[in-house]
């Protein structure tokens, strides 16, 4: 756990690009941001989560020109909902 101290400076110098986002997330969600950023090459969890934001954003905009990338999303969708319980 980080001291008050260096939250505080962390929190002064990110204040305008950055929110701190404490989440508990199931071992299963730390587990699969683990693989994401080793298979990318990112620099831990934290970085993965933009990663993850970055391409679901991608595939959500690709799914507005290609049927088969919206159908692709929808059974993601639906799988998440289904197993929802498994991710939260």
């Amino acid at each position: 756990m980080a001291t008050k101290r260096s939250q505080a400076r962390w929190r002064s110098k990110n204040r305008y690009v950055k929110t701190q986002l404490n989440v508990m997330s199931r071992r299963l969600v730390h587990d699969d941001l683990t693989e994401i950023a080793r298979r990318h090459g990112l620099r831990g969890k934290g970085e993965a989560v933009g990663f993850a934001s970055f391409v679901t954003k991608g595939l959500i905009q690709f799914t507005e020109h290609d049927a088969d990338a919206r159908r692709l999303l929808d059974q993601f969708a639906a799988a998440f909902a289904r197993d929802r319980d498994l991710y939260k």
